[in-house]
């Protein structure tokens, strides 16, 4: 081969990538925007003249201002990310385990020296539109800056004057840990560029008022496809593959699209409404993890009006089937405790000891709705990811009250080890579910390390 074949060879090569990673950058970015799946069209909020489906809801129309701020900061449910386990809220300090390194979130109290009383209506709006803190600084966008940009001024300024209206907390924040180059703020520039269109929501005119009352809360304030939506190669949300499921801080985030197998298609507007109101849905489990967090600190202040628009939203937005998800979930098992799987002792003795008087053998719950086991899509999910999670931290959050605290079932990962756990799951989905899981102690040390349940049986 003469250098002149090489050379041109060598051009060749190089184009083709060129072109191709051009044509992947372009396919990622012209995907289409967050409500462009709905018919119509959209339109500046200005233009729009069927109501506002901004703001504070009809039942808080002559609220005053700390009254709203109170209920949109709920909304966008502000405080579970910036309050630790244990620590006065919205003052920072909760740990995210990264691929990459560990986050902790800032002090957004209105302290002047170690949270964000320095900072003015121009440097909030700019933090939550933009992802650029006060002094510069890049944000990472864990913070759902791409999502919250939709929020408009007013609502983005109503939320600071709240969280301003708060005691000040002196608290430090904590540095990241992360990794080169992953520690480079000065990239997120480019991430921004690429995927926060720094735009207000735009109705869709065509759609009715309570559907862009919906869009405007499950997309901007709610931000529900920063979890539940999966992520590209550059960790920015897939809209082409919207609501179809994602991972949330080592729990799976189910498929919420349309979808009648795998997605929510079957379910009623009233169990969509139970569900996001309370936590729970009869027949369809009970949430845990992110999910009860985003439920006890949110989720369970929306008003019925609100309520109603997200769930109108929500069934409106098209099926997408997940593939690693049966469709078919299994019915009630066998009340008789010898049968069902076979060849798991240790899985059986701790759902024996610990879990049957509770769950009952048949998986129906012996004594609260909230405790059946079958038909949730959790014990139907071959990954047991969420049951696991479910035994090690339990379903309650530990960050507020909750409605039904009362019903939650404790965590486990204090008396389990991880090879008890993962047992005990694998039986769990054996029994109950339509496919059983292999997870192994591996798997749950793994997600202790996610999830921050850490504290295990061998520490003592």
């Amino acid at each position: 081969m003469t250098a002149r074949t090489v050379r041109v060879t060598l051009i060749a090569v190089v184009a083709v990538v060129i072109v191709t990673a051009l044509g992947l950058l372009g396919w990622i970015w012209l995907q289409p925007g967050p409500t462009g799946f709905a018919r119509g069209k959209p339109v500046e909020l200005a233009t729009y003249h069927d109501g506002s489906p901004t703001g504070a809801p009809v039942e808080l129309a002559n609220a005053d201002l700390l009254t709203r701020g109170r209920y949109l900061t709920r909304a966008a449910d502000c405080e579970a990310c910036h309050t630790a386990k244990g620590g006065a809220p919205f003052a920072g300090g909760r740990p995210f385990a990264l691929p990459f390194g560990t986050l902790y979130t800032p002090n957004i109290t209105s302290d002047k020296e170690t949270g964000i009383g320095e900072w003015t209506d121009a440097d909030f709006l700019r933090a939550v539109h933009q992802g650029i803190a006060r002094d510069g600084t890049r944000l990472y966008p864990a913070f759902p800056y791409a999502s919250y940009t939709m929020l408009t001024d007013d609502d983005v300024l109503a939320i600071k004057a709240y969280l301003f209206s708060l005691p000040a907390v002196r608290k430090e924040n904590l540095p990241n840990t992360f990794r080169f180059p992953y520690d480079q703020r000065w990239l997120m520039f480019f991430w921004a560029t690429l995927f926060n269109s720094n735009d207000r929501f735009k109705p869709v005119d065509g759609q009715s008022p309570e559907w862009n009352r919906g869009a405007y809360l499950v997309e901007a304030a709610a931000h529900c496809g920063e979890c539940h939506t999966p992520r590209n190669a550059f960790q920015a949300l897939n809209h082409r593959l919207k609501f179809s499921g994602g991972v949330a801080e080592g729990w799976n985030a189910y498929n919420i699209t349309a979808d009648k197998g795998t997605g929510i298609g079957n379910w009623t507007p009233r169990e969509l409404a139970d569900y996001l109101s309370s936590g729970h849905a009869m027949g369809r489990g009970t949430a845990g993890g992110p999910m009860a967090e985003a439920v006890d600190l949110s989720l369970r202040y929306m008003t019925p009006s609100d309520i109603a628009a997200m769930v109108t939203y929500l069934r409106s937005v098209p099926a997408i089937r997940s593939e690693n998800i049966p469709d078919r979930l299994a019915d009630a098992a066998s009340p008789l405790h010898s049968s069902g799987p076979q060849g798991n002792p240790i899985g059986k003795r701790i759902f024996e000891g610990t879990c049957a008087s509770c769950h009952a053998w048949t998986g129906k719950g012996a004594i609260r709705a909230e405790a059946q086991l079958t038909g949730s899509r959790a014990v139907n999910d071959p990954s047991a990811m969420n049951v696991a999670q479910m035994v090690l931290s339990g379903t309650g959050t530990g960050t507020g009250p909750g409605p039904d605290d009362k019903a939650a079932m404790p965590a486990f990962g204090v008396i389990f080890t991880d090879a008890e756990v993962a047992a005990v799951s694998n039986y769990v989905t054996a029994r109950f579910g339509s496919e059983p899981s292999h997870i192994d102690a591996a798997d749950i040390a793994q997600l202790r390390r996610q999830s921050g349940a850490t504290l295990t049986a061998q520490d003592h």
